[in-house]
């Protein structure tokens, strides 16, 4: 156990991070199988695992990123990139996602390349094709995020001397996918959708955890106005734990709905934010944005936050809170996944 505790930066590390890396892996692995079965019963239970797994191994991303598995960065790197693999985001470089990540900790902002903005302006028709298929609950916005991501060294300037990894993935991946798309049409479908459902998660979660605009300026070194600013930080997060009752179906997505907690320290690993939550708040329903109310608003404005720009008027800090503890009002934002490093 000496051995174990050595390698893990955290004591109990080796066994929560066991069990949630084994289950992503066992989970992918189980999900993938039961996809080519011909049973239509287990065909939905594996999709449905499978999309649990890609979510799993997506929020391992964000914990490796933060350096909160290994004492080691490269080691952390190493199992972020494996994770990569499994949910889809390994078309980009593992050091991008984390670099991008770092950025919305240390400068307080939402940093990003594309201004999805400025494209909806810029093309209506794929504004208007974007905002019907969100209608039926396909994430097209996701979709073109991700297209970005699958092309990433091609579109992005600063990323062309990735071409050749960037190529290597694609015809690996891409590979699979059409030989599984000719011989197993059928699994392939449902690995889509069960790709689809991993994008609902992660932007079901992401969509009401802060009120803060974005701000182009990935490749840029300007002073963010908010930087360091701890306590702004917190007024302009919040959290949307899954349950209070039942802590334990946070597990889920990996306690990242403790999301005050995380930004209060971003070096504690995901099974001790419960505890730093309950000490900031005392567990009050009144500092957490129900369940209920996340639906509502995953719901209603599943068409508006695609182009969702803040207007004069817009509920900001504490007024946010409110509001979206109501499950009203235009509250909620779209693709800002920590996957696209963009």
């Amino acid at each position: 156990m000496e051995h174990t505790s050595g390698i893990f930066k955290d004591r109990a590390g080796f066994r929560n991070y066991v069990v949630a890396v084994g289950y992503a892996i066992g989970a992918y692995g189980m999900g993938l199988a039961g996809l080519f079965h011909s049973n239509w019963v287990i065909n939905l239970l594996a999709t449905l695992l499978l999309a649990h797994a890609m979510t799993i191994a997506a929020y391992m991303i964000h914990e490796c990123g933060h350096n909160l598995v290994f004492n080691r960065i490269n080691d952390n790197a190493k199992l972020g990139r494996v994770m990569s693999w499994l949910c889809g985001a390994a078309y980009g470089t593992y050091e991008d996602m984390r670099y991008k990540h770092f950025r919305h900790h240390v400068d307080n902002d939402d940093v990003v390349w594309f201004s999805y903005d400025e494209f909806f302006e810029r093309h209506p028709l794929v504004t208007k094709a974007t905002r019907i298929l969100e209608w039926f609950y396909i994430p097209a916005h996701d979709l073109i995020m991700h297209f970005i991501m699958v092309f990433t060294s091609f579109i992005i300037p600063q990323r062309h001397d990735q071409r050749l990894r960037n190529l290597t993935v694609i015809a690996v991946r891409g590979g699979l996918f059409i030989l599984a798309l000719v011989f197993f049409p059928k699994a392939a479908l449902l690995y889509v959708i069960a790709y689809l459902i991993m994008m609902h998660i992660l932007r079901f979660m992401d969509s009401v955890q802060h009120d803060y605009p974005y701000s182009t300026t990935l490749f840029e070194t300007s002073r963010a106005p908010h930087k360091g600013d701890k306590q702004w930080e917190q007024e302009h997060t919040f959290s949307n734990i899954l349950s209070l009752k039942y802590p334990k179906l946070n597990w889920l997505t990996l306690n990242f709905g403790y999301h005050n907690a995380h930004h209060a320290d971003m070096n504690l690993p995901f099974y001790r934010l419960p505890e730093l939550h309950a000490r900031m708040t005392g567990n009050d329903p009144a500092c957490n944005i129900p369940f209920k109310s996340q639906l509502k608003l995953y719901h209603n404005n599943r068409v508006a936050r695609i182009y969702n720009p803040q207007p004069e008027g817009y509920p900001q800090g504490r007024e946010y809170l409110r509001t979206a503890q109501s499950g009203t009002g235009p509250i909620g934002g779209n693709a800002a996944s920590f996957l696209t490093s963009f």
